[in-house]
């Protein structure tokens, strides 16, 4: 048990998907775990464990941001002994070519947070996803028709920018994608602590089109993502 965390050693299963939301953590264990079990309430992060196809699985929320999901990831691979983890989350578009209720891949995290930069020194860490994980997710994706990137996301700790998308400007020219806000951390304590992660989202909104999904359409996309992760997890 931590501050952040009542549930009791083994509660979790190896692979645990992390979305931000805790309603979203209960929308998944509701509609894809069989034998769902809350194992965490603390400040109502929701955390639950089930079977999904017959293996076991969990899904934790991680609250917004880098730090709130620095401390549940920290925890959850160092008291709980999780080794891997999957982000499943809703990103903005910074690339016309990527539409929305497309699934982003996070190949790799930059970031404007200086919990990755100050670690480093004089050196710039490049936070990536693990390959194998990347490699099945976009199989998957594939063999579901869905549309898929896998690309460069930005890692941002700024979610309304005072320079609205000027503040991003150099990004797209350089490859970036998308913008979400936890995967550049999620990947740096991976590596730190040798285990694997990736961040697959749902593109919901573009900053250069102004596209933007609608309630339904963000439903049915978001368990074309869920369905991704899982099937990913459960073969790691």
């Amino acid at each position: 048990m931590t501050p952040h965390n009542h549930a009791q050693p083994g509660d979790y299963a190896e692979a645990v998907l992390l979305p931000g939301d805790p309603l979203r953590a209960k929308w998944i264990a509701d509609t894809f775990f069989e034998d769902a079990q809350l194992v965490n309430s603390v400040r109502n992060c929701l955390g639950y464990t089930g079977t999904y196809k017959g293996k076991r699985v969990s899904v934790q929320a991680s609250g917004m941001g880098q730090p709130s999901l620095g401390i549940y990831v920290h925890e959850l691979i160092n008291v709980y002994g999780v080794k891997t983890l999957i982000r499943v989350g809703t990103c903005g578009g910074l690339n016309a070519k990527v539409k929305v209720r497309d699934l982003v891949l996070a190949q790799g995290a930059s970031t404007d947070s200086a919990i990755v930069r100050d670690r480093f020194g004089p050196y710039n860490f490049a936070p990536i996803a693990d390959f194998g994980l990347l490699r099945a997710a976009a199989a998957k994706a594939e063999e579901k028709g869905m549309r898929y990137h896998a690309g460069n996301m930005l890692s941002s700790d700024i979610f309304y920018h005072a320079d609205g998308f000027a503040g991003y400007d150099k990004l797209p020219d350089h490859g970036v994608i998308g913008v979400e806000m936890e995967a550049a951390a999620l990947y740096t304590l991976a590596a730190r602590f040798g285990v694997r992660a990736l961040t697959i989202c749902t593109m919901t909104d573009c900053l250069i089109t102004h596209e933007e999904i609608n309630a339904d359409e963000r439903q049915t996309s978001l368990k074309d993502m869920v369905t991704v992760a899982l099937d990913v997890a459960i073969e790691a």
